[in-house]
């Protein structure tokens, strides 16, 4: 399997996650010893806290994303390290973020780093247990779950997108997302999502299913891989 990723992207944000996180700790000790020292600038002292606040919960976010490995796209190069070599992942370097070309087809894939169980239900994903820290993160550090069939969409429109202008009116083959949980500690019950949802060491394994019945012939992969590692 080939691995295309912008290391450039990967290594600028993780800094920023470093900065703002430090950020965050200078404006809270700032607002920290404006609250003890001047209590009439008590105003003030409210604005740092909260901006702070702010800035940590960013921090956090662009800290678990970008800066700490295994990072989500370590985690999916490793499950999905042995594939063919007409297969290529590519993050960060087109038109989203983790975009699986092969056999298979072209699958988006869409990482979440939820613990507990995931389960979809009522037309909707939820997520239960996983203990204090999973809770914790899911409040504090910006990893709720959301709603991943919003996203799905998003992602699968804009890789038509971009094919549809890169590959000259030719015909863009179907683009299938896929939801991916990486947390060790992850149960997943995927009901009737009209999303696969596999966990992490199953992926391989997915795909492999997905390209028993080969979705795109060796030139429309080589049309395709052109088109993403000209962008």
């Amino acid at each position: 399997m080939k691995i295309v990723k912008n290391e450039k992207l990967i290594k600028r944000n993780g800094m920023l996650g470093n900065w703002l996180s430090l950020g965050a700790l200078l404006v809270l000790g700032v607002g920290m010893y404006i609250s003890f020292t001047r209590p009439d600038l008590f105003t003030y002292s409210l604005i740092c806290l909260v901006f702070g606040f702010t800035l940590t919960q960013i921090g956090m976010y662009m800290g678990n994303r970008w800066g700490r490995s295994p990072r989500r796209d370590e985690k999916l190069d490793a499950a999905l390290k042995g594939l063919h070599s007409e297969f290529s992942i590519y993050h960060y370097s087109g038109p989203v973020s983790h975009l699986l070309v092969g056999p298979a087809g072209v699958l988006v894939l869409l990482p979440y780093q939820q613990a507990g169980n995931v389960a979809f239900e009522k037309n909707r994903w939820r997520v239960r247990g996983g203990g204090f820290m999973a809770g914790y993160m899911r409040i504090f550090g910006q990893e709720g779950i959301g709603r991943p069939e919003l996203e799905a969409e998003s992602e699968v429109n804009a890789v038509k997108k971009f094919l549809l202008k890169k590959m000259d009116g030719n015909t863009v083959p179907e683009i299938k997302p896929i939801l991916v949980f990486t947390h060790d500690q992850v149960e997943v019950e995927p009901g009737e999502s009209p999303i696969p949802a596999v966990k992490l060491k199953h992926l391989k394994g997915f795909v492999r299913d997905e390209s028993r019945e080969r979705k795109l012939s060796s030139l429309q992969i080589q049309e395709i891989s052109r088109a993403l590692e000209t962008n």
